[in-house]
């Protein structure tokens, strides 16, 4: 187990410009986001410059690619070009899990099958873990959904994101069930009221976490994926959260 932080912690900068900060703060891995935003590696960069692509994932020396999102929308037309794109990146970069959204509810669930079979073949053809990141709003969005998945996708793994089990419910719904297919956890501070809150104002317990992923031999990445808050300084934010993982793991 091992901490890392998302390239996306720094939404209103440059993908570049956001690796040389996290590096600034001590982080030595990071997640690195393909998508649409600013701050994202996009795809279309990928599929015309693919070695200058890796060459900028590993332009600092203190700060290497652990992990990959492949932030693109499931109905997007150019969806696997992209994503093999991805893949290929990974490779490269000596990544081996990629996380991927699951579709929005009222997608057809056998649609649904047939893309994730198609995108985790692609994944496992090439070495890779593919995580379904656990949202709601989305078909992976209970435990019960995301193990009836993983049955029908075998091999698929699953992207934990704790603060989707507590934001907008009464009390946290328990995610015990599906630790054992985790292979990337996403972390940020949360409470029933706000998806993300500073550092140490949440209701996640993180000792607890830890210590359910170290009784699954859990040997993957622990993902800061914190968005901006009003008013907050993001660098101590960031640094809050390393000191808080690095003390327990």
């Amino acid at each position: 187990m091992y901490l890392a932080a998302s390239t996306r912690c720094f939404p209103d900068v440059s993908f570049m410009e956001s690796l040389q900060r996290l590096s600034g703060l001590e982080f030595s891995s990071c997640e690195i986001v393909v998508g649409n935003r600013p701050c994202d590696l996009t795809p279309e960069y990928i599929l015309s410059q693919p070695k200058q692509a890796a060459r900028d994932c590993m332009a600092f020396r203190t700060i290497a690619p652990s992990v990959c999102f492949f932030d693109i929308e499931p109905d997007d037309p150019d969806y696997f070009n992209k994503f093999e794109a991805c893949c290929e990146l990974a490779k490269q970069l000596r990544v081996f899990t990629i996380s991927i959204r699951s579709a929005e509810l009222g997608t057809p669930y056998n649609e649904e099958i047939e893309r994730l079979r198609r995108a985790n073949a692609i994944g496992l053809h090439m070495g890779l873990l593919i995580g379904l990141l656990t949202q709601r709003g989305r078909i992976a969005e209970s435990c019960e959904s995301i193990r009836s998945l993983c049955r029908s996708v075998p091999e698929l793994s699953v992207t934990l994101d704790p603060s989707q089990f507590i934001y907008n419910y009464e009390r946290p719904i328990n995610f015990d069930s599906i630790i054992p297919l985790v292979c990337n956890v996403h972390l940020r501070d949360t409470t029933k009221k706000a998806e993300q809150v500073q550092i140490g104002q949440g209701t996640l317990e993180y000792n607890k976490l830890i210590l359910q992923l170290t009784k699954n031999n859990y040997r993957g990445a622990l993902c800061v994926d914190l968005g901006l808050l009003p008013g907050i300084s993001q660098e101590s934010e960031l640094r809050k959260m390393r000191f808080l993982l690095e003390s327990l793991i």
